[in-house]
């Protein structure tokens, strides 16, 4: 019988609202909503009414229930070391937003606390668990494009409301953070984590109070390279490209594809360029199904504790050989 996993939500983001507690109710095999915090009582009672649950004033009461076992933490990274270090010598298994923390230092200590008490600590890079990628990596495995020559990706967006948090450095926010997340983790997650951050570019804008955009040079140790790109004042972009000595695999809407949604994989080779269309899935509820994993001792918390030093590491990288570029 599987074994249900009673959950709360530390914060009432609206990527909680939106994607991911609709995501928890779909797999009521598996978790069992229990309660919301936020700091205003008036919008933990709001959510509490919409998803069915307890509405709790304040994040440590939730933290310290034993009626809970794991909580999801959508909140700003730049709260994460306070809160989700809390959570972990609680005693409680957590999967976090990206970035998971605001260098590798905070991430090397929330590692150590999830180890300490025994827990699953999981970043969430949801895309990672979309029916595509295993497609694109089929691919890769099969031969179809050759050996590997060179990787690139890019995610970015044009500009959002100006009082977004992610525009707050002391929140976490800033392209790094939030957008550069994405075509790094699709680096290591394609790859392999032996990609090392060789140069970086990171620009500002007037009207910032952050980085709004850059890019990054990756290499391994045989000399491939890997570039990615990213940005808050761009315009849309959302894809990754592997080209191979005989071909070319490319995803077209590798990071951000809604439920119902058919990705296209356009796999190029002479003379031919055929378009996969991907199955429509739900990369958030695909996403807690690895947490459940982790939680319930099916899958590799190892793993996970490695790609959250490997990607702080990464981002840090980009931080320190970006500079601090004016537009």
């Amino acid at each position: 019988m599987t074994k249900r996993v009673r959950l709360g939500v530390l914060g009432c983001a609206n990527i909680a609202r939106r994607s991911v507690i609709p995501a928890v109710k779909a797999l009521p095999d598996k978790f069992e909503l229990v309660a919301v915090a936020s700091r205003s009582h008036d919008k933990a009672g709001e959510f509490a009414r919409q998803f069915a649950c307890e509405g709790i004033a304040g994040y440590d009461p939730l933290i310290h229930s034993p009626a809970l076992e794991a909580l999801y933490i959508p909140l700003p990274t730049g709260l994460h070391r306070e809160w989700v270090n809390k959570a972990l010598l609680a005693g409680k298994h957590v999967y976090a937003e990206k970035s998971i923390a605001m260098n590798p230092t905070d991430a090397r200590e929330m590692v150590d606390h999830a180890r300490q008490s025994n827990v699953a600590l999981m970043e969430g890079l949801m895309f990672q668990y979309h029916g595509q990628h295993k497609i694109v990596l089929d691919l890769i495995r099969n031969g179809e494009i050759g050996g590997l020559r060179f990787f690139s990706s890019s995610f970015g967006f044009p500009p959002l409301a100006p009082d977004n948090f992610r525009y707050d450095e002391a929140l976490g926010g800033g392209v790094l953070m939030d957008a550069a997340a994405y075509p790094v983790r699709a680096t290591h997650f394609i790859l392999g984590g032996e990609f090392i951050v060789q140069g970086a570019t990171l620009f500002h804008v007037p009207r910032s109070r952050a980085a709004m955009y850059g890019s990054a040079f990756l290499t391994d140790s045989t000399g491939m390279g890997a570039a990615v790109s990213f940005g808050f004042d761009n315009f849309y972009q959302c894809r990754y490209e592997i080209w191979g000595e005989r071909g070319k695999i490319t995803a077209e809407r590798a990071f951000t594809p809604t439920a119902d949604q058919r990705p296209r994989i356009v796999l190029e080779k002479p003379g031919r360029s055929d378009v996969i269309l991907a199955e429509p899935d739900n990369h958030f509820v695909r996403a807690l199904e690895e947490f459940h994993g982790l939680v319930t001792g099916t899958a590799d918390r190892g793993r996970h504790y490695r790609d959250i030093l490997l990607q702080s590491h990464s981002l840090e990288r980009i931080k320190l050989l970006g500079g601090d570029h004016d537009e």
